[in-house]
């Protein structure tokens, strides 16, 4: 019940995710309408109109952990991701590490993450979702039964690759022995998600042709895209068309090498939100965004200077 969960509280789609079918209630006489409305929306999103109300954990970071479990009873966390920066509940820029997790915090949401693979018998790799509050304590939020977009973080942090772990696992052998022991945590990764759409006009989605899309090798980037020159981006589906990643043995260092390789793209095309990130990635170096302290889901979406000038 409502009085069991308390208030400000969220309806969320079982279905769904990337905010659709979601309503927060701040007040009792709000719950029927927000039901039947995130009903409405998820049957159109997802074709299933379930939901379920939890408590609403506002001022929050989103703190995810990957997981692999094998079919020989090893269950495995490989460190954390942070996902806090969104706008409309959807991802912009991902981490590993997190800049808000200690050792001591990491060991109990890994261990929080693993007991809850064990409990359901998972398989694979998977992702375990909480979310943070400034006081350290973490609630859960869901579980991906996949890999996420942003797995390539957790990969470069941890000399992994996952996909072809999915592979052996699914072949019926064990997690490899050594990721048994220990699994690595190196340097730091930091990837943004470059999408085929205008920030500067309520993140509308833009679509056309490509004649130039062209990222310069940078030491540390990756670049996962199925977008070449002559590409052409159509209207009908998400608008991400690239993820980039970059690797550095500090934080420092991961900024300045995907800054420098946003900056030195040539995406002559659609228009895309890269004057956002490079934005954003000037924030994450500068002491007026503290690296743990008041960054929150809700950060970006509150920023009236975001993006600033108009630039391509």
């Amino acid at each position: 019940t409502l009085d069991e969960i308390g208030l400000p509280a969220l309806v969320k789609a079982s279905a769904g995710g990337g905010g659709r079918g979601m309503r927060i209630v701040r007040a009792a006489g709000e719950l029927a309408d927000a039901i039947a409305s995130a009903e409405r929306e998820a049957t159109a999103a997802f074709g299933d109109g379930t939901v379920f109300v939890e408590r609403y954990v506002e001022d929050a970071r989103h703190v995810e952990i990957q997981v692999l479990a094998d079919t020989h009873g090893n269950v495995i966390a490989l460190h954390e991701r942070d996902c806090t920066l969104q706008r409309r509940h959807q991802k912009v820029l991902e981490e590993a590490p997190s800049p808000a997790v200690d050792g001591e915090l990491r060991v109990r949401m890994e261990a929080a993450a693993v007991a809850a693979a064990r409990a359901v018998g998972y398989v694979g790799a998977g992702t375990v979702e909480f979310l943070l509050d400034r006081d350290g304590n973490y609630w859960f939020l869901e579980m991906n039964t996949r890999l996420q977009v942003e797995h390539p973080v957790t990969e470069l942090v941890t000399g992994t690759d996952l996909v072809a772990l999915q592979l052996v696992i699914a072949d019926g052998h064990p997690i490899p022995a050594d990721l048994l022991v220990e699994v690595p945590l190196r340097g730091h990764a930091i990837e943004v998600r470059l999408c085929a759409e205008d920030a500067f006009r309520g993140y509308l989605p833009s679509s056309g042709l490509f004649y130039t899309f062209h990222f310069p090798p940078v030491l540390g980037v990756r670049v996962d895209s199925a977008i070449e020159s002559g590409s052409e981006v159509p209207p009908y589906y998400d608008s991400m068309i690239a993820k980039v990643i970059a690797y550095g043995t500090t934080r420092a260092e991961a900024i300045r090498r995907l800054t420098a390789a946003l900056n030195g793209a040539t995406l002559n095309g659609p228009t895309t939100n890269r004057p956002l990130l490079l934005q954003l990635l000037g924030q994450l170096g500068d002491v007026d965004l503290p690296d743990g302290e008041g960054l929150d889901t809700g950060w970006l979406d509150r920023q009236e200077d975001f993006p600033g000038p108009r630039s391509r």
